[in-house]
């Protein structure tokens, strides 16, 4: 319970004063049936009068004022807290998921991750809701109108003896097996969410392989399995309401018609009956509302449970023993018999003891087939993944030494990945450095031959972008992400194969910058093509997690197999002849 103090804390008055508005109007609706019996008593005994008629007429009209300023300000005061508690709590799942690692993430899929911060926030919002104007309400109305039935005829009040537990032993087995079915209607609702994400990312994909057909038979089946659990848990809450309406009208027919009888022998008056079963009404409501208030608390703890494994997932990668002061200095990596796997208990090593040394200032190229870790390699220097054995080294200090955001504004990264963000062009630069000026930017862009494509747009920088970047191409695309870790003036610059879909004329005069404009960054560039890693200081050869050869480029087509099997592969005769003489 504590976990969830500091939600509540920040809004305590809101917390408060709801439910005392809910026992404002539960003391209305308990006195008024009293006042309407003795209006019937009188009138029955002839011996009512304008005096008492008006006096309890203004009573009642003043009750009924007190009870509706109760019904509004707890709805009010519910509706704040409860809202003000979930925009808290959601901002805390949210906070915990950009602290994740990617391990973190790996755990949970995506579509899981959305729905927790918002469905299963939302059900536990609606459940604080419904706790603050029902939790004191519905105890409160049953506890003070059985106090009213039973001091009216407490010999006909024996019938709550019966129903009540009866009522109390449905309730129960109506959450047991409610519970469990709530608890996979969410799961059912990650998987839509997933599937749905997923098309709508790939979109292109989709449409390019013609697999519309596909994805609507895929989303159908994720949402015909929703369907099928959400009817499964309505037909609960649905089971509910007939079987304890059964019940209110069993004690409503068994109290007429015990007190019918108790009319007829006089023992009891004609309007204390109607406010008895007024009174037995009430006592059933409150019951119905503390078995709505226990379903939509079992859904609400499935939610729960949802929100706290992502707020409590113990990030993988943190500050613990981190210098707070310790930056990035000159730009030297190291790798030290570095090994590294994904999963845990696989055997098969995606890294396999590299040791590598990146001095400072330098550019070096990493090259390899697909598949063979050179993407793994260079997370491990940002740290979005920490190696299984060996260590990582910037500046000749253990990466974990650094705070991960002193390490990571020390290093631009271009990811194989391209991705932009909602906003304009501008915006998207600004993430690189968020106090550059307009020039900053403009001469960013010229750095990557992104200039020209944007001042052609009509709105120049301030171009809107579209989700995930769909208005710009691909190659464009790369260059802005490109500029935009270059505006940032890294120690360590790293470009996993960012260039591939410029073409080889774009990308040398790219590479001509990264070296007359940065020239105290150190380098380090991933690619497929041995153009764009050539003129490197040093080329590294990948092969299967293991480097197979260091050096440059005449030394590796001499000395590496591997490296001059790539460059006959990608070169013509001619070609070979022609860069052979020019290296």
């Amino acid at each position: 319970m504590m976990r969830w103090t500091k939600y509540i804390k920040p809004y305590l008055p809101y917390f408060i004063l709801g439910p005392i508005c809910m026992i404002v109007e539960v003391i209305g609706e308990v006195v008024m049936p009293k006042l309407l019996s003795v209006v019937i008593n009188r009138g029955n005994e002839g011996t009512i009068t304008v005096g008492i008629s008006v006096g309890i007429m203004v009573a009642m009209i003043g009750i009924a004022v007190l009870m509706m300023a109760g019904g509004v300000g707890g709805a009010y005061f519910g509706a704040k807290a409860s809202v003000n508690f979930a925009t808290d709590l959601r901002a805390d799942a949210y906070a915990a998921v950009q602290r994740y690692s990617f391990a973190n993430i790996d755990r949970f899929s995506t579509g899981s991750l959305v729905t927790r911060l918002t469905n299963d926030v939302t059900q536990v919002q609606n459940f604080v809701n419904m706790l603050l104007r029902m939790a004191l309400r519905a105890p409160g109305m049953l506890i003070a109108a059985l106090i009213m039935a039973i001091m009216i005829k407490p010999p006909l009040a024996v019938v709550f003896a019966v129903t009540v537990p009866l009522m109390l032993i449905a309730i129960l087995g109506i959450i047991l097996i409610g519970f469990p079915r709530f608890n996979r209607l969410q799961g059912k609702i990650d998987r839509l969410n997933s599937t749905v994400q997923e098309n709508i990312t790939n979109v292109r994909v989709v449409k390019s392989f013609v697999r519309q057909d596909h994805e609507i038979k895929k989303f159908r089946k994720s949402n015909a399995d929703l369907k099928e659990a959400g009817v499964s848990a309505m037909k609960v809450v649905i089971f509910m309401e007939p079987v304890m309406t059964a019940f209110m009208y069993a004690t409503v027919i068994a109290v007429i018609w015990f007190g019918g009888k108790f009319v007829l022998t006089g023992g009891m008056q004609i309007g204390d009956l109607t406010a008895f079963i007024t009174y037995v009404n009430q006592i059933l409501m409150s019951l119905m509302m503390v078995t709505m208030l226990l379903m939509t608390s079992s859904r609400a703890l499935a939610s729960t449970r949802r929100i706290r494994a992502v707020i409590e997932e113990k990030p993988e990668i943190d500050d613990a023993g981190a210098d707070p002061t310790q930056k990035v200095s000159k730009g030297d990596v190291e790798f030290r018999n570095v090994s590294f796997r994904y999963y845990k208990d696989s055997e098969e090593q995606v890294l396999n003891h590299i040791n590598l040394h990146i001095p400072a200032r330098s550019t070096v190229g990493i090259i390899g087939s697909t598949g063979c870790g050179k993407s793994t390699l260079i997370s491990l220097i940002t740290r979005l993944y920490d190696p299984d054995e060996g260590e990582v080294l910037v500046d000749g200090k253990n990466v974990k030494e650094y705070s991960l955001t002193n390490l990571r504004d020390g290093i631009g990264v271009v990811l194989q990945k391209n991705t932009l963000f909602t906003g304009t062009i501008a915006e998207n630069l600004r993430w690189g450095n968020e106090n550059a000026t307009d020039e900053e930017l403009r001469q960013a862009a010229e750095w990557a031959q992104a200039d020209k494509f944007v001042s052609s747009f009509p709105l120049g920088y301030d171009t809107p972008i579209e989700q995930g970047g769909n208005n710009v191409s691909g190659g464009q695309k790369q260059r802005l992400c490109l500029a935009r870790a270059m505006l940032r003036h890294p120690k360590v610059l790293i470009l996993d194969d960012s260039t591939s879909a410029v073409d080889t004329a774009t990308e040398r005069q790219i590479r001509r910058a990264l070296t007359e404009e940065l020239p105290d960054t150190t380098k380090v560039i991933i690619a497929q093509r041995i153009n764009s890693v050539m003129e490197a200081d040093c080329i590294v050869v990948m092969n299967e997690g293991k480097i197979t050869g260091i050096g440059t480029h005449r030394e590796l087509l001499e000395s590496c197999e591997e490296y001059r099997e790539i460059y006959d592969s990608q070169m013509s005769g001619e070609e070979v002849q022609g860069n052979g003489a020019e290296s």
